[in-house]
């Protein structure tokens, strides 16, 4: 028997292997970009899923983790906004769900912490002291992150009006 032959496929009909492929080389991309382990694998695993949900056991499963690396994942993720958590109807099991529009909230809340750090920066700068190369440099990244957050409503307003307009061809 070949390798093809083997292939198993998962309920939307996905190669699991292709998949469990994707989800971590996904996974080590938010990694690398500074996303806990464990928690980039089990966002990943639910991004991939057909119901953008899983329970616990459904997550250990498919990633060959323990129940306690998934609980751990899903206090951070969600501890920042990603995933939520539903009871599975009929049962006393918890579902973990990605939130809809995820980019979209996410990023949102980074603009508040944005508005947040180019306050403190700004009084940084004046407690360092403008004439100062710290209070300089203080005052340039409070001014970086001025700039972010004036960007990222046009930013979002454009993806609204994308996403209205139906799927684009890449």
């Amino acid at each position: 028997m070949g390798e093809s032959d083997m292939t198993t496929k998962t309920d939307g009909g996905e190669d699991e292997a292709a998949v469990s492929r994707f989800v971590e080389r996904f996974a080590a991309e938010m990694t690398a970009a500074g996303m806990q382990r464990m928690a980039s694998r089990v966002f990943a695993a639910l991004l991939a899923s057909e119901t953008a949900s899983m329970t616990s056991a459904e997550l250990a499963g498919q990633l060959r983790i323990s129940p306690a690396a998934v609980s751990g994942a899903i206090g951070y993720l969600t501890q920042v906004g990603m995933v939520s958590r539903e009871r599975d109807p009929g049962t006393r099991r918890d579902r973990y769900v990605l939130h809809n529009e995820l980019w979209y909230e996410t990023f949102t809340r980074r603009d508040q912490v944005l508005i947040r750090w180019e306050k403190v920066l700004a009084e940084g700068a004046e407690t360092l002291g403008r004439d100062t190369a710290a209070g300089r440099r203080t005052a340039e990244t409070a001014e970086f992150f001025a700039f972010l957050h004036g960007e990222i409503g046009g930013i979002m307003d454009r993806w609204r009006a994308r996403k209205a307009a139906g799927p684009q061809e890449t």
